[in-house]
């Protein structure tokens, strides 16, 4: 791939991974989420919204291990992947998910942007994955989840 090619990539990945555009990002979809409602689940609804946030944290945390972690240990599905709670065990613990979340997602974001790793080049501890193909996935998965819990918001305040 050319340089060229490649910076417009990695600025592209930059973006999506922020969630610029189309896509709603953590920060807009929790602000303000109000306490009494983060444990909640409305009627016909999977999660609440502690639920999706924590799933999101435990996923992207997952992704983010994988991509760097020669040692990475696979989790088990779905039990590894959701909180054992509907609601936050404190808002401490809301915020201490929030502020993770952000941690990894910035970390992503400079493995991405770190030119000397070439995103189409296999994981060595993987199966055929690339950094390309891991900083997509975190992207859609985010992009997914933070889409449920953003409607979830509006059925719950509705």
């Amino acid at each position: 791939m050319a340089k060229q090619e490649t910076v417009s990539l990695r600025k592209h990945l930059a973006d999506l991974l922020r969630m610029k555009g189309a896509h709603v990002n953590l920060e807009a979809a929790v602000a303000d989420f109000p306490v009494a409602l983060r444990g909640v689940k409305p009627r016909g609804a999977p999660h609440t919204a502690w639920q999706l946030l924590e799933h999101l944290r435990i996923a992207q945390q997952d992704i983010l291990d994988f991509s760097r972690n020669p040692k990475y240990r696979e989790k088990k599905f779905p039990d590894d992947y959701w909180p054992a709670t509907e609601a936050p065990p404190s808002e401490e613990a809301w915020d201490a998910s929030i502020r993770q979340f952000q941690t990894d997602l910035k970390e992503m974001q400079e493995l991405v942007a770190d030119t000397k790793l070439d995103l189409l080049t296999k994981i060595p501890h993987g199966t055929g994955q690339t950094m390309l193909r891991e900083a997509l996935l975190m992207a859609d998965h985010n992009a997914y989840h933070l889409g449920q819990l953003v409607f979830l918001r509006k059925m719950l305040e509705g």
